[in-house]
């Protein structure tokens, strides 16, 4: 009876160990695609300062995501796509921040939120507001959004 409680102690205690170890390498997989997701938000709104809004829309957002902005309905698809290449972004230069992110368990869909800031380029206004954008994996691995909104107003 000993014997029998002092192997199953055992085995109890070597899959803790497991589970802990498993536990570890998930957590660390989801620091490092929070860090990575947080980058890619940085390096959208580079690509956004350096070359224009509508040059890193094109260029971040997944085929078939969506924007929602006031006073319209959700753009979608192509509706979005149409709302980028129409618009015009030579009069402001729009940055921003990403404060936090989070990753999904599956490790394929996230989402970002910070502060972004507009520039009149006339004028040197500057304006402010917060953003959430949600972020989807590709097949090649890197991270389009599929869904950005914002909202005006942070002083």
């Amino acid at each position: 009876m000993t014997k029998c409680l002092l192997i199953i102690f055992t085995v109890l205690t070597l899959l803790s160990c497991r589970n802990k170890k498993q536990q570890d390498d998930t957590e660390d997989n989801a620091s490092a695609l929070r860090v990575e997701i947080m980058n890619t938000d940085r390096a959208f709104s580079t690509m956004s300062e350096k070359k224009g809004l509508k040059n890193a829309y094109m260029d971040f957002i997944e085929n078939d995501g969506v924007l929602l902005r006031p006073g319209t309905l959700p753009l979608a698809g192509g509706d979005a796509m149409d709302f980028i290449t129409q618009s015009n972004d030579s009069s402001f230069v729009m940055t921003w921040e990403p404060k936090s992110a989070s990753i999904a368990g599956s490790g394929d869909l996230g989402y970002t939120y910070g502060v972004y800031s507009i520039r009149q380029v006339a004028t040197d206004s500057v304006f402010f507001g917060s953003y959430v954008t949600i972020w989807k994996r590709q097949p090649n691995g890197k991270w389009k959004f599929v869904l950005q909104s914002g909202n005006e107003g942070v002083e």
